[in-house]
């Protein structure tokens, strides 16, 4: 945390924000200590407000006593309206249901993807994607596939950072990456293989409203089964014009 979260004069609001922030998909558990230390609240503060969260239900405790985030804030985020999921869920249960295989959503948000929803089964191969969880753009296949949609000036900036590698096979060359967005682009799918986790492959299809990507809709199977990820090309893309129709529409 910056050195200004522990300035005096602090609202309670913002101390409280500053506590429910401190939890991330890397940390969804966190002692009191370790919630005040990257919280920057004082102990002390920290937990007579932890105190006052529990009592709300917005913050729970594991059996080991490490806090977590609470049932009350997953009952109000529910709450926050998403059209897209709306329309676009019964579409991935539908390829789900014909394919099998792990189907998920993704915008983007800033630099990276976010995963707006999710369906998968017991016997489709194990992804980190999660509904809520952000992953990069470049390694991954819904990724790439809005990346590729973006204005040039865009592109040219984030090729220009200093791109993380995933695995052994993630293309973090820009010229290379360059030319790889400009395929997706003229193929209208994108596809990986062992970019961001080894073991599994995909493909994606951009979510097209007046040229425009405003989602992603992948699909993820094993990597020993990569010789199939052609034949799931045309029902993914046909899937992502449905959702494009029903949200453009």
């Amino acid at each position: 945390m910056s050195g200004g979260a522990r300035e005096p004069g602090r609202s309670v609001t913002s101390k409280v924000l500053a506590i429910l922030g401190a939890f991330d998909a890397a940390r969804p558990q966190l002692t009191l200590t370790e919630l005040a230390a990257r919280s920057g609240v004082p102990l002390s503060t920290a937990h007579r407000l932890v105190g006052e969260l529990e009592e709300w239900q917005a913050l729970s405790r594991s059996p080991d006593g490490r806090l977590r985030v609470g049932p009350r804030l997953w009952e109000l985020g529910q709450l926050a309206p998403n059209r897209l999921q709306e329309l676009a869920h019964p579409w991935l249960q539908e390829l789900f249901g014909s394919t099998g295989e792990n189907v998920h959503l993704a915008v983007r948000d800033g630099l990276e993807v976010l995963y707006v929803d999710k369906v998968y089964g017991r016997r489709a191969v194990p992804i980190v994607s999660r509904i809520g969880g952000r992953l990069p753009m470049h390694p991954t296949g819904v990724g790439k596939a809005l990346l590729a949609y973006e204005p040039d000036w865009f592109v040219k900036s984030y090729l220009a950072r200093k791109l993380e590698r995933p695995t052994a096979q993630t293309i973090t060359e820009p010229g290379r990456l360059a030319r790889e967005l400009a395929a997706v682009r003229a193929q209208g799918h994108a596809l990986t293989y062992e970019e961001m986790t080894l073991g599994s492959c995909s493909a994606a299809a951009p979510v097209l409203v007046d040229g425009r990507a405003v989602a992603a809709l992948g699909i993820v199977l094993s990597s020993r089964r990569a010789r199939e990820l052609p034949r799931l090309v045309e029902p993914l893309r046909a899937a992502a014009a449905g959702i494009a129709t029903a949200y453009g529409g």
